[in-house]
């Protein structure tokens, strides 16, 4: 799992265009939203695409993307269990 995490630390930081942010410090338990990373509504849009163009795992109700998007690691099961093979 922790290679699944670092992929998507990568891919955030890459397509959201975090430049100040080392994935090395981005610890996989805290919020992707608010006090966390610190990404917002327009940020979670883009991440509901990215996750369907890049993985195939949909979000298909705003419930399945606040429980996805909760955290690093909670992003990554949500990946891990939807996506497409």
């Amino acid at each position: 799992m922790p290679e699944l995490e670092n992929e998507l630390k990568s891919l955030i930081i890459e397509h959201l265009n975090l430049e100040d942010v080392d994935p090395a410090q981005v610890n996989p338990e805290a919020p992707l939203f608010g006090e966390g990373l610190g990404l917002d509504s327009v940020d979670a849009l883009e991440l509901v695409m990215l996750m369907e163009t890049t993985y195939g795992a949909k979000i298909a109700t705003s419930a399945v993307g606040k429980t996805a998007f909760a955290s690093l690691r909670s992003l990554a099961n949500f990946v891990r269990e939807n996506r497409k093979k």
